[in-house]
């Protein structure tokens, strides 16, 4: 593990506790662990919190070209897809917010820089995160709220890592620990809350929402004629199942409105309030 002094403290992923595990694995296979001390390490992995916690169980292993590489602290770049493109350096389009008894907003194209400081008191904020593009393949929300709350928006496939304090307030972990994308950025998020607080939601766009749903429609339509085609299906039969698939398609495209409204109006609402 490299620079393991440096965090301790920060929450280690499910990714991580799994590369660890393969430096466990690999070590095992060449002798260099007996399978007591494999077991043993292989749950205290598991059961590890911290990459101060993690560090220990691969110190006295060797990495690089024999094993595989222990848990960086540090986001590395990678070969990744759909994010190659959203991961553009510079010093970003915006780097800090303030609301007082007011609010703030980010979304839609905007650059998140390598470090956002926001500060909300008696007011609050958004950072939708959803179609922004990156600085870095790491970058660092910093929020202070007193009496307030900002709220961070990520796309599915960005990883999260919270570091906040809060007093008689608190940081929302709930999307901690999840796999990350391959390519896919690291949004740490910290600072202080005050009576206060900072959510993380972790939600598709609008028009990523739509395609999916189309998608959904197009394997239904699908399945439907390959049904139609079968022999020995009979008109009866068929009908019945046309019926129940208009009615499974007329109850998610009234669910997708009313979540969609439901946004709007709390969208609404955080614009009346600011």
């Amino acid at each position: 593990m490299t620079d393991d002094a440096a965090v301790p403290e920060l929450r280690a992923s499910d990714a991580d506790r799994e590369r660890v595990a393969e430096v466990l694995r690999d070590a095992l296979a060449e002798g260099r662990l007996d399978m007591a001390e494999f077991e043993e390490r292989l749950e205290a992995t598991y059961q590890a919190r911290t990459y101060g916690e993690l560090a220990p169980i691969t110190r006295d292993l060797p990495v690089g070209q024999v094993a595989h590489p222990a848990v960086s602290l540090v986001k590395e770049p990678q070969d990744g897809g759909d994010w190659a493109g959203r991961i553009v350096g510079g010093e970003g389009s915006s780097s800090w917010a303030v609301a007082v008894m007011s609010g703030f907003e980010r979304k839609g194209r905007w650059t998140v820089p390598k470090r956002f400081n926001c500060f909300a008191l008696m007011g609050g904020g958004e950072l939708d995160l959803r179609d922004a593009n990156f600085a870095d393949h790491q970058v660092e929300i910093n929020c202070v709220t007193i009496m307030g709350g900002v709220n961070v928006i990520v796309p599915p496939g960005v990883e999260v890592v919270v570091r906040g304090i809060g007093i008689m307030g608190g940081f929302d972990h709930t999307e901690e620990g999840m796999p990350p994308a391959p390519g896919a950025p690291r949004v740490v998020v910290t600072g202080f809350a005050l009576m206060g607080g900072v959510g993380v939601e972790r939600k598709l766009t609008r028009e990523e929402r739509r395609r999916l749903k189309e998608e959904r429609r197009q394997e239904r339509l699908e399945r439907r004629s390959g049904r139609a085609l079968d022999e020995g299906l009979g008109d009866h039969t068929r009908m019945l199942e046309e019926h129940r698939e208009w009615r499974r398609d007329l109850r998610d495209e009234r669910r997708e409105r009313h979540r969609e409204r439901h946004e709007e109006r709390r969208e609404r609402r955080r614009r009346d309030e600011y």
